[in-house]
Order: structure tokens, then sequence, then C-alpha cells
């Protein structure tokens, strides 16, 4: 039996989204919960990559998804660097326009078209987020280092997504996961060591949330989403992957315990509103 794609992208988004409700849960160094989140998916996986016999692979696949591994790795390195220096809400705004930099690339580069109602919805998505997030916010921001982060996350995480999206059709899902996220746990251990982070002493609560960013939002999530990209276009997914701020709100509210404010539930349902759009089929006469 073979998964529709679409409902494996929502499968994988809302398995991404209780990444920041298990780092809030776990309360330590950001880069030590990367780190563990790759490493315990890697850990889950390894025992079926070797039944299986997927750990042989091609010089060149190999090439890319190492590289894909270490971008998606600068990625949240990058991503927890700038919430260091601006608040979460505005850093979380500026790395989710991967959408807004898939599509430009995809023009400027390959010159293809991603039409008119994918632009209108990244449009209107990205005002939801604003709105979402609040517009006074906005109005304050300086030029500053924290601003400069979150926008090169954006800028990786949009990478990830093209560099995945190019070799998915070409390799097998498992095969891929592993070797980037053998690469990815790699170069995250490096930055933690540089860091100085506490990486070994932990208590229970905190190792049970690691263990579910392994296995929920790495192995499950990320499995999904790249199962997804074997099928879709790249714009698509990257648009869709921006409701992650709308469902990890939501399950804030029960996990958390946090309560949604007026502003929060309208941008929400515009964020929603706005993905729609993008996967309206233009009419033909």
């Amino acid at each position: 039996m073979t998964l529709n794609p679409k409902v494996s992208l929502i499968i994988g988004i809302l398995c991404i989204s209780f990444s920041p409700i298990f780092v809030k849960l776990a309360g330590v160094s950001p880069i030590g919960c990367a780190f563990y989140r790759v490493f315990f998916a890697l850990l889950c996986l390894l025992p079926y990559c070797i039944a299986k016999r997927k750990l042989r692979v091609d010089k060149n696949q190999l090439m890319i998804a190492i590289i894909a591994g270490v971008v998606f790795a600068s990625d949240v390195a990058v991503w927890n660097f700038s919430l260091l220096k601006i608040s979460a809400t505005v850093s979380t705004l500026i790395a989710n326009l991967a959408p807004v930099w898939v599509g430009l690339v995809g023009f400027l580069l390959f010159r293809k078209k991603s039409g008119s109602l994918f632009w209108i919805g990244t449009a209107v998505a990205i005002v939801g987020m604003v709105v979402l997030v609040g517009y006074q916010h906005m109005l304050h921001l300086e030029f500053n280092a924290g601003i400069l982060l979150a926008t090169m996350a954006s800028l990786l995480y949009a990478s990830y997504i093209m560099i995945t999206k190019n070799i998915m059709a070409r390799i097998d899902v498992f095969t891929f996961m592993f070797y980037s996220m053998l690469s990815a746990s790699i170069f995250l251990l490096l930055v933690n060591g540089v860091m100085g982070n506490n990486i070994i002493n932990f208590s229970l609560n905190v190792w049970l949330c690691f263990i579910g960013m392994g296995i929920i939002c790495q192995l499950v999530g990320w499995l999904t989403i790249n199962y997804s990209l074997r099928y879709m276009e790249s714009t698509k997914v990257a648009i869709m992957l921006l409701s992650q701020t709308v469902f990890a709100g939501l399950l804030a509210v029960f996990l958390l315990d946090e309560r949604l404010g007026l502003n929060e539930i309208i941008g929400s349902v515009i964020v929603l509103a706005g993905i729609a759009v993008t996967f309206l089929k233009p009419r033909t006469i």
C-alpha cells in the first residue's frame, strides 16, 4: 500500500509540530536538543537499514545526503542562535520564509513558474503569520545579528527542501534519512562541543523528551515529509510547512496550558487559508 503524499505531508507536519513542545518541556540547551533529536532517530533507523540492506548507496547520492544533513543541522543551529538575539516570535516568523526563497530560486535559476495562486497564497499565509505573532513585534525591529541569523536559517531551510526534492526521486527514503541524519548528528555534536554544552547529565524527563523528539519529530516527521517530496512540488511542500506554526500553537494550548489570543486565532485561520489557496487549480477557459 502506498501512502497518499498529501496525507504523508500532513502527518509529517503534525509530528514536527511537537518539536517546540518537547524543547520547552526539556528546558535544556536548544542545540543539545537538536543533537539528540537527530541522534535518537538515527539509532532507531540503523537496525532497519541494516536488516533491509538500505546502507548501500551511490557515491554521488551519498555526498548529496551528507550535504543535506549538514544543511539541516545548520538550519537548526542557526535558528537557535537567533533565539538568543531576538524574540522567539520574530525569529520564527523570519525563519519560516522558506517558501518565498524556494519560489524565487525556482524562478530565477530554473525559470520555473509557480503560478499566481502560489504567490497569492504565500502572501496571504505570511500576512497570517504576521497577525499571529503580533504586528507590534514588526514595528520596532532593528537590523541586528538576530535578524540576520533568522534570515540565514530561512535560507538554509529552503536549501534543504530543494536539495531533498532533487534527490528523493533517485534514492530510497530510508537510505537518504540515515546518511543525512548521520552527518547532521556529527555536525551538531561538534557544535555542542565548541559551545561547551552539557549533553550527558540530564534527568529522566529530559531523556524522555529527547526520545520523543527523535522518534516523533525527526524519524516519523521527516520520513513522511521526505516521502511527500518524492511526489509533490517543493514549493507546495514549503508553503504547507508554514502550518507547523499553527499546529504547534494548538498543541501548546492542550499540552502546556497556554492560551491563544484573538490575534493568534485569526492569524492561524489566515495562514491555513493562504495554504489552501496554493492548492487551488487555476480555471481554464
